[in-house]
């Protein structure tokens, strides 16, 4: 993983993107992760610098190798089990997990409707992975306040690559 910059963010900002990076080099078995806000942004990103062109060439299996696809998934995935439990009456929604032959996709409540998705390989230890995933949740959910979120957001648009003006 590539760190992204964190040059002029506020001091939670950098801690978010700590918590985030150790998240992704501490646990094995972790692809990708993506932290989404409420209505469905990309906020916080494993790797937030990856084009269009890379996920072309990119040969590992995965949700395109694209934070951005693995953001529209969480948001997807956390708003159909978000609706589920209403119609079930059961309460608020704590954690998805979804086991696939060659993959999995683990979704958890962060604070007010904030998500966090990890894409984790075959090999990962499911339990493992949850675990990490709520000390990073305990840890980021009440820092991550209306204007941090506007500061990720704006941070990832600035980091966004820049359109030359050619179509295909």
């Amino acid at each position: 993983m590539t760190a992204p910059s964190t040059f002029g963010l506020s001091s939670e900002a950098r801690n978010l993107h700590w918590l985030l990076t150790n998240l992704v080099e501490e646990v094995p078995g972790i692809q990708s992760v993506a932290v989404v806000s409420s209505d469905g942004l990309l906020l916080l990103s494993s790797d937030p610098a990856r084009t269009a062109e890379s996920r072309e060439r990119r040969p590992a299996k995965g949700p395109r190798g694209s934070s951005a696809d693995l953001a529209t998934i969480v948001s997807g995935i956390g708003s159909l089990t978000v609706g589920a439990a209403r119609l079930m009456e059961f309460g608020g929604v704590k954690h998805t997990m979804i086991a696939m032959e060659e993959g999995s996709l683990f979704v958890m409540s962060i604070s007010d409707g904030s998500l966090l998705g990890v894409h984790g390989s075959a090999e990962c230890d499911m339990s493992v992975v949850a675990y990490h995933m709520a000390l990073f949740v305990g840890r980021a959910g009440h820092v991550l306040t209306p204007e941090l979120r506007s500061e990720l957001r704006k941070s990832l648009e600035s980091q966004e690559p820049r359109s030359t003006g050619s179509t295909r």
